[in-house]
């Protein structure tokens, strides 16, 4: 059994969100590249300007966005470790920490309905769990900005509903989203489980890099990107051949009489980070 005091897990989670606030992902840039090259008048100048905005960020520790995001972390814990201290405060500690020191914006609110006041330090963030083999803590952290989240949606289909129907209305969904997702996105698909795990499964898909292992549904996320890019929305809306830059979609067996999908859009300052201790 390995121990593992909860300070680790904290100071690793701040450096995620400070690193994940400045430093947009390799796979993301080479995604924003490659779109420039299809583009072409004032789509590719916006996608360049995207492009000389990460660099900036990069360089000189500026935030990719003003809206640094609700703090998404996802902690893959092996069996064999036992973590040395409260695991949820060690994360949110680690959110406060890395929000503080990063000097990036709070953007949480403790009262989602009523007061809404600032907890002026982006906490709680929001915790996902699992247990795997092994004796390590793998660590996930995503900034979700709040307009590409604002335009997620989730809808309880039929099973005898079929694959024309889901990508009907996953592609109605980046249509009414429109600009307000700040395009060129990345989506992020849940098809399966139940109503909750559904909405997770389309977050959990927005940390994957490569296509969808089984081949049906990688060849169901090109079906789709293909379908969301002939809307033409473009780069911020403006027109373009690239509204997506990909998508992911992740599976879940669910009721027989159930068919859950989700969608979850990430705009194009795609900002997740991982670490492992």
């Amino acid at each position: 059994m390995k121990i593992i005091k909860a300070e680790k897990l904290t100071n690793l989670v701040a450096a995620l969100c400070i690193e994940a606030a400045h430093n947009l992902p390799s796979n993301q840039v080479k995604l924003l590249k490659q779109a420039v090259v299809k583009e072409k008048g004032l789509s590719a100048d916006l996608l360049k300007l995207i492009l000389k905005n990460a660099e900036i960020a990069r360089k000189d520790l500026y935030p990719l966005c003003q809206d640094t995001g609700t703090a998404v972390v996802f902690l893959e814990i092996g069996q064999n470790v036992f973590i040395d201290g409260d695991v949820n405060k060690a994360v949110d500690d680690g959110v406060r920490k890395g929000f503080k020191d990063g000097y990036l914006r709070k953007s949480i609110v403790s009262c989602p309905l009523f007061k809404r006041e600032n907890t002026k330090d982006n906490t709680p963030a929001v915790l996902h769990i699992s247990f795997v083999k092994g004796d390590k803590i793998k660590v996930k952290v995503l900034l979700k900005g709040g307009g590409a989240e604002n335009t997620s949606r989730i809808k309880m289909f039929a099973p005898a509903d079929g694959k024309k129907e889901i990508v009907d209305f996953i592609v109605q969904t980046v249509k009414e989203a429109g600009a307000k997702a700040c395009p060129p996105l990345t989506l992020g698909v849940g098809i399966g489980g139940d109503f909750e795990q559904c909405a997770f499964l389309a977050k959990k898909a927005l940390t994957r890099k490569s296509k969808n292992k089984n081949k049906l549904y990688a060849d169901l996320e090109e079906e789709i990107l293909s379908r969301v890019n002939a809307l033409k929305i473009g780069p911020q809306g403006l027109g373009g051949r690239v509204t997506a830059l990909a998508v992911y979609i992740e599976t879940a067996p669910c009721h027989m009489a159930s068919l859950p999908v989700a969608v979850n859009p990430c705009c194009h300052s795609h900002r997740i980070k991982e670490g492992e201790i």
